[in-house]
């Protein structure tokens, strides 16, 4: 019965795998008919990778205007040239902007095939329902509409995610020297990816604590892990813990042992930060790091409206009311703290207030920018969204939400411009560690997705328009 399981979810997988491979195809057709110059971002991306692909690679052919590492170009030259000593083509066929972009539709392949690896591997199996709710959650997560769009673009979400997948794969395996390694590529494809190569690390940390604290509770004669959500003399527990822990050089040794090569990779990041004086290479007057701590709040609020089939519901609300009446003095206390953080630190950064091709330009106008009041009328649904979030995690261990957390906050919170783009990464990480959600809420997720994912194509395809100083076609996106 297992073997025919296993079979029929392997008939599933390539099912699943094939037709949105054969979608995305089609859509790539659409978008090479539609988009035959460079489009945004890809002024500065494509020119760069046909030099690299003709075989400039000297500093003096790099444009400063691009803010990340050659990851993407050093790649894509490594898939495309081998294609003109194969088949023969030219260079000018091979180095072309379709085959290009055809680079991070390979990508989203590969993209899809370590979602359902690591579904599999952090998904307990043990239903045969299972087998199913993997499976549409690797659909749903493959097609998730921030990151699919970017699939037929020449950017670098597609690679970026590739290799921090393929990373946090190898760590669950316990393959840490190849996860470091793999880590390293994601680096090169976006420096911020280093925090998921420290994530990683916090995964093994964060296993070694667990085990510990249960020891310790056993000892204590106590049954069960504390919840995220639980009393302030649990968290104390915890800390003294923790100091108790980390007091020991056995532990700390073990755990060196463990996370040496990703603490190998840290220090290669320190050595570059250093000698380029900084993370961002290039022109860094756009990218300057700041403490813009409601970028945490936009991303509750990104993965609410996106994860809303899991997160939100009748229920959900009631015990968020039913708490926030039982600690009201803890909550009043968060909205203050909250409110203070929106006051003084709400940042607009230049691009957002620009460009108006992209989507967060209309959010922030006609929901921030219309009245001053909206910014902190919407604390109560922050609140909402965090504590719904860690709520949908306390299957997870204190610690692995602890190394999470702080992750999410390193990646999201020096980021100055609000774009959807740099939320991809820490939403696919926490979708992918939630229980498996029943049938029914996946497919309804599956659902939106292919609406949301079907307006931003079409609009992006078909409702172009013009500046008044520019002849050239201007697109809504991302």
């Amino acid at each position: 019965m297992g073997t025919g399981m296993a079979q029929l979810e392997g008939y599933y997988f390539s099912a699943a795998l094939s037709c949105t491979f054969l979608v995305s195809c089609l859509l790539f057709s659409a978008f090479s008919r539609a988009l035959r110059e460079p489009y945004m971002d890809e002024i500065f991306h494509l020119p760069q990778a046909q030099r690299y692909c003709e075989g400039h690679f000297s500093l003096s052919q790099w444009d400063p205007m691009i803010t990340t590492l050659p990851g993407l170009y050093l790649l894509s030259v490594g898939v495309v040239k081998p294609a003109s000593w194969i088949f023969g083509w030219s260079e000018h066929v091979v180095c072309s902007i379709g085959m290009l972009r055809f680079v991070n539709l390979l990508f989203s392949v590969g993209n899809f095939y370590l979602l359902y690896l690591l579904f599999r591997k952090v998904q307990p199996r043990h239903k045969a329902a299972s087998s199913v709710q993997r499976i549409l959650s690797t659909l749903t997560l493959a097609v998730f509409p921030t990151l699919y769009f970017f699939n037929f673009l020449y950017y670098t979400e597609a690679g970026s995610m590739f290799f921090t997948l393929f990373a946090y794969l190898m760590c669950l395996y316990g393959n840490h020297k190849t996860s470091a390694l793999l880590g390293f590529c994601g680096f090169m494809f976006r420096q911020t990816n280093i925090i998921w190569a420290v994530f990683c690390a916090g995964n093994v940390i964060a296993q070694k604590l667990t085990e510990a604290w249960k020891t310790e509770l056993q000892k204590k004669k106590e049954e069960r892990l504390p919840s995220i959500k639980g009393p302030f003399s649990e968290f104390r527990k915890i800390l003294q813990f923790l100091l108790v822990y980390s007091m020991s050089f056995k532990n700390l040794s073990m755990l060196f042992l463990l996370t040496w090569p990703y603490i190998l990779l840290v220090f290669l990041f320190c050595v570059f930060v250093v000698v380029n004086g900084g993370i961002v290479i290039g022109d860094r007057s756009s990218h300057e790091a700041c403490l813009h701590f409601p970028q945490l709040f936009y991303f509750f609020s990104f993965t609410l409206f996106f994860s809303f089939p899991h997160l939100l519901s009748p229920s959900k609300i009631r015990a968020f009311l039913s708490l926030v009446w039982k600690r009201r003095i803890q909550f009043f206390v968060i909205t203050l703290v909250s409110l203070f953080l929106v006051w003084k630190f709400t940042y607009a950064h230049k691009y957002l207030l620009a460009d108006n091709r992209h989507y967060t330009f209309y959010v922030w106008k006609r929901v921030f920018q219309r009245y001053e009041i909206v910014k902190y009328l919407l604390v109560p649904v922050y609140i909402f969204a965090g504590w719904s979030i860690a709520d949908s995690l306390k299957s997870k261990s204190i610690f692995w939400n602890l190394m999470f957390f702080i992750c999410l906050f390193t990646v999201t919170v020096p980021q100055k411009l609000l774009e959807f783009r740099y939320f991809i990464l820490p939403y696919v990480i926490y979708r992918l560690n939630i229980p498996l959600p029943p049938i029914s809420r996946l497919v309804c997720e599956l659902g939106c997705y292919a609406v949301v994912n079907f307006l931003t194509f079409y609009i992006f395809l078909n409702k172009t328009f013009q500046w008044p100083n520019s002849q050239d076609i201007q697109r809504f996106m991302w």
